[in-house]
């Protein structure tokens, strides 16, 4: 098994087009066509995790966040980042981060932190735009149908639960070839009318090599006009963070405290009580102190979250609890997760979850 056919298989998890713009992900380091020995699962990657991938034959590394995030200009070991990268390299190991790939998937980091927390019903929390591209192409009336289901089966014309699912119009087109066409319809050097339909289709961008791809083939014409924009439609099923509903309400000291013991953590920092029952709860791994007025108009009674700063806790207003259980905290389950996924396809392979902490932040 090379390198390819995992990252392949995460991608189906988290595909690379869901990541935040300014993000890094993927292959960060390393080669595709490397033949996999083991691997190794870890929530960073530090000079002891490339150690510890080294004692136990694992070459690929499996990060959710990425060693190399800014441009590197040098490597001579003078920063952790710089070290991490050139003992991997010296050792031939190949580092591979999800990041906010796998936060913006609807089974990534907040459904784990969903799913420890127990809650039920749960949807994103922000949906996210810019993911849905439409397509629009123009084709003689009688090969419409056999496009359309060819679009279809490429991943086209699927919005949330819906899929199948075009807009068609039929009219007249006109066009004449010079010398050099074959034109599948009229004959070149003479002005040709055509009954065609217009078909629009939106699909999610990952997909969009496949949809072209299944257009180029199926489409009759040798020039095929078509149109390609990106959409601000939001998709439901992709997007950061959670909301969902505990089995039962919950007293907010009750709340807390069963959040500190399922959460693993040592400090629980929160905003001033608001003497309601805990029943609705939204939830972000990391930083999320850009979602609270999210969580807020979600109904959220609580947002558990990490990274709040002195004044953002003002901005709970008294209208929802915000828990800050520490970055690390909200997202130490996530190798957890990528280890579970991955054994299920690869299950005779060494898939080892990394026994480091990487936590950088202690408590007395």
């Amino acid at each position: 098994m090379i390198v390819k056919e995992v990252t392949n298989y995460l991608e189906e998890l988290a595909p690379l087009n869901y990541a935040e713009d300014f993000d890094n992900v993927g292959l960060l380091v390393g080669n595709y066509s490397t033949e996999v020995t083991g691997i190794l699962v870890t929530l960073d990657t530090l000079e002891e995790t490339v150690n510890e991938a080294i004692a136990k034959k694992c070459n690929l590394i499996i990060s959710f966040h990425p060693i190399i995030f800014g441009g590197l200009k040098k490597l001579n070991g003078n920063s952790y980042v710089e070290r991490v990268v050139l003992k991997a390299i010296q050792n031939n190991i190949a580092i591979y981060a999800t990041h906010t790939a796998l936060d913006n998937s609807v089974n990534g980091v907040s459904a784990k932190m969903c799913e420890v927390i127990g809650l039920q019903n749960t949807k994103i929390l922000i949906p996210k735009k810019g993911i849905i591209k439409k397509l629009t192409t123009f084709v003689p009336i009688e090969n419409a149908p056999s496009l359309r289901n060819a679009l279809f089966k490429a991943g086209a014309g699927s919005i949330g639960n819906y899929s199948n699912c075009s807009f068609n119009v039929n009219g007249e087109s006109t066009y004449k070839g010079n010398e050099y066409t074959n034109p599948t319809k009229g004959e070149k050097g003479k002005l040709h009318t055509e009954t065609e339909t217009r078909i629009s289709v939106v699909f999610e961008s990952k997909n969009e090599g496949e949809v072209l791809k299944a257009m180029q083939k199926n489409h009759p014409y040798e020039e095929i006009s078509y149109q390609l924009n990106t959409t601000e439609n939001v998709h439901q099923h992709i997007g950061m963070g959670m909301v969902g509903e505990l089995p039962q309400p919950m007293i907010e000291k009750d709340f807390l405290s069963y959040l500190k013991k399922t959460m693993k953590t040592d400090c629980v920092r929160h905003s001033n009580l608001i003497h309601k029952k805990i029943k609705k709860v939204a939830v972000l791994g990391g930083s999320g102190s850009f979602a609270i007025e999210n969580a807020k108009k979600a109904g959220a009674h609580v947002y558990v979250s990490a990274d709040f700063k002195y004044h953002d806790f003002f901005k709970a207003e008294n209208s929802i609890l915000l828990a800050d259980i520490g970055h690390y905290e909200s997202e130490q389950f996530t190798k957890n997760l990528l280890v579970d996924y991955l054994t299920k396809k690869f299950s005779n392979f060494a898939i080892v979850l990394s026994e480091k902490s990487t936590n950088p932040i202690y408590y007395i």
